[in-house]
């Protein structure tokens, strides 16, 4: 499962015709620019991952007008559809980075991936981070090796992502972990986090968790040493709050024992939930989503349709507090009616989307719960770092006249009932309910946190040595929804609720006086206790509060751009640079920079799923050959487009695919790949 460091940055690239007479043609691919090794290496992964195939590797040999290299052949053991799409599996297998082991992502990071790389909302907005602060001695030395040996026994701090085909985690032998001390007369706290989360992270790499220190102020008083304040930055598609958690808790357990853990990788780990997932049976889920998804016309808006009436952009957040006092009574008025507390969130939450949905009676309503996935027949589940859970679609029918209990009794069955399918993704929902792929499910998710504690043996040990820690608190956060509602008890024990939200949709005065709706009947449903205290009196609690307005999302659809590039020269062969959502930044323009040749070069944005028959009528000419490349998710719809191109005309464009990576490696595995295409056109 792991790889080996000497192949870090390498890009892969093959070239492919992708024209079959018949329904046994086999798929006919040219690796580009690997020894003898590696190619032996692409062939014994597709040949173990794609049984219907028959794998061969031949030798091209070099001539003085053709760079050698190898031919990769899949013959069909059995009929296939000729000329048919490239499969996002077998594109994976032929692309991902060599010598190092893959899984597949949950459908939760499929999703957060999806979004990140497409760069919707910039890259701050899939960055998490925690903080706190570190009183007493700190070794930096022992600090960093600490973290360093964490790295090399947690397995998801070695991981990258690929998705140049179906989406992977990639697992590295070795990975770094940023570590740096900043002084506070540098830059202050609030620059440094902005800073930080400006950063983003190369997905393609791994590293996607780094430190950060702070040096407190200069001691002028005579009070002792400032605190040090410490930042955890990672990115959300690879863990979520409880896993980073984990780590830091295991970084405690390794500063402890003087920079280093015993041992080789702590098990289980990611490896062992993709093991356990593909272990699950996928005919109950199926069942149960095809009646328990959403239905049509449920209320799933914070807010009725309007326009704000000025524009913002960003990710938004804004937080409020249940006293202590208050958290106990709700608890106990929960707990009454055979139902916790979360139970009584969902209620709320449950009514405020039905009050924006402006009905008079029965209706569904449907919003996002996010389980954490830990609760599965897997050994030691919890203590898993990375995003093992799901925003499931949880749908309740409120109805003003049905007792408030009902309700309550309600939302709770139906947390229950989704618990068995915490690791069902949204496509898959999408699918058994019959929905379009990125269909919309929820607009809004509810998350109940419940962050681990730090045992009292480390807490022990780290005071044996004149260290006092403060408690992880998370600062920003972000959503990919309009609205998600994050709930988390403080050390007071009071509940604490935080609206994260999209500004460019829900206005901060909108989502504060949602927040404060929320906290509203937070402390009001306790005060009637009466059986026959209804939904319609819960609604009746916000008397006239205003009800929130919601911007509609921007329109998608299907849009091109074709640019020239380089005019090249006459009658030149003409290269086409397919650019989607997902292709590294730079690339391309690495490629126009450094590549040599006559070709004339040609850039074709694709947004959307369908293609316009006559995309590229315009670019044929006489005597002209039509290459199509696509670095990384490019790759599988520059193939799309020369096999529609062969269904009209009969002959293929040849089509260059690479991996993942940097741009200049990107633009070196391009360029070797035009140089195989342009000596065999010799």
């Amino acid at each position: 499962m792991r790889g080996h460091h000497s192949h870090a940055g390498a890009v892969l690239a093959v070239v492919h015709e992708p024209l079959g007479a018949d329904a046994w043609s086999p798929l006919v691919f040219r690796l580009c620019g690997l020894t003898r090794t590696d190619a032996e290496a692409v062939a014994a992964r597709v040949a173990g991952r794609h049984r219907a195939y028959d794998v061969e590797l031949d030798d091209v040999p070099p001539d003085p007008r053709r760079s050698g290299g190898h031919l990769l052949r899949l013959t069909p053991r059995g009929p296939a559809v000729p000329g048919g799409p490239l499969g996002d599996e077998l594109l994976a297998d032929l692309l991902a980075p060599l010598a190092a082991g893959t899984i597949a992502v949950t459908g939760h990071q499929r999703a957060l991936l999806t979004a990140a790389v497409a760069g919707q909302g910039g890259p701050d907005r899939y960055v998490e981070q925690l903080f706190w602060d570190w009183t007493g001695p700190l070794d930096l030395g022992r600090f960093i090796d600490a973290w360093q040996s964490v790295a090399e026994r947690e397995a998801v701090l070695r991981a990258s992502f690929d998705w140049a085909g179906a989406a992977r985690l990639v697992l590295h032998d070795h990975a770094a972990v940023e570590v740096v001390r900043h002084v506070h007369a540098d830059v202050g706290w609030s620059e440094l986090l902005r800073r930080d989360r400006a950063r983003g992270f190369e997905l393609y790499r791994p590293g996607l968790l780094r430190v950060s220190l702070l040096d407190g102020p200069p001691d002028t008083a005579g009070a002792g040493p400032s605190p040090v304040r410490l930042l955890v930055t990672y990115h959300r598609a690879l863990l979520d709050e409880r896993g980073a958690r984990l780590l830091v808790r295991q970084f405690y357990r390794s500063y402890l024992a003087d920079g280093e853990l015993p041992g080789g990788d702590r098990r289980p780990d990611i490896r062992d939930h993709a093991q356990w997932l593909a272990r699950q049976d996928q005919a109950g889920a199926r069942e149960f989503w095809a009646a328990a998804a959403p239905p049509a016309g449920a209320a799933v808006s914070p807010g009725r349709p309007g326009r704000p009436p000025r524009r913002t952009e960003g990710p938004g957040r804004t937080r409020r507090r249940l006293a202590p006092p208050r958290t106990d009574r709700l608890r106990s008025w929960a707990a009454g009616r055979g139902a916790g507390e979360s139970s009584a969130l969902h209620v709320v939450w449950a009514l405020l989307l039905y009050r924006a949905a402006g009905a008079e009676g029965p209706l569904p309503v449907a919003f996002g719960v996010h389980l954490s996935g830990r609760d599965m027949s897997l050994r030691a589940a919890g203590d898993i770092p990375g995003l093992l859970g799901n925003p499931l679609p949880m749908t309740v029918t409120v109805d003003p006249a049905a007792p408030l209990a009902d309700l309550l009794l309600q939302v709770r069955d139906a947390a229950l009932d989704l618990t068995p399918y915490a690791w069902v993704g949204g496509d898959q929902i999408r699918e058994w309910s019959g929905r379009a792929p990125g269909s919309g499910l929820t607009e809004t998710t509810v998350r109940f946190e419940h962050h681990p504690e730090l045992p009292e043996n480390l807490r022990a040990g780290l005071a044996a040595q004149g260290i006092r820690m403060g408690a992880p608190h998370s600062a920003g956060g972000a959503t990919t929804l309009p609205v998600t509602l994050v709930a988390h008890y403080d050390a007071e024990d009071a509940l604490v609720l935080t609206a994260l939200y999209d500004r460019a949709r829900f206005t901060d005065t909108d989502a504060s006086g949602t927040l404060a709706q929320c906290l509203q009947l937070l402390r009001a449903l306790p005060e009637h206790p009466q059986e026959g205290f209804t939904v319609g009196d819960a609604l009746r609690l916000l008397g006239a509060s205003q009800v929130p307005r919601m911007m509609p999302p921007e329109p998608g659809g299907n849009r091109f751009a074709l640019s020239v590039l380089r005019a090249g020269e006459p009658g030149a062969d003409v290269v086409c640079l397919v650019t989607v959502p997902g292709v590294t930044p730079g690339a391309y323009d690495a490629l126009l920079r450094d590549h040599e040749g006559p070709e004339r070069i040609v850039s074709l944005s694709v947004a959307g799923r369908e293609l316009s028959p006559g995309l590229l009528r315009e670019l044929h000419g006489a005597g002209r050959r039509l290459t199509l490349c696509g670095a990384g998710p490019a790759g599988r719809v520059a193939h799309d487009i020369a096999r529609r191109t062969a269904e009209r005309t009969g002959e293929a464009p040849a089509v260059v695919m690479t991996g993942v990576g940097g741009a200049a490696e990107s633009a070196q595995a391009l360029s070797r790949a035009l140089r195989a295409v342009r000596a065999r056109s010799a």
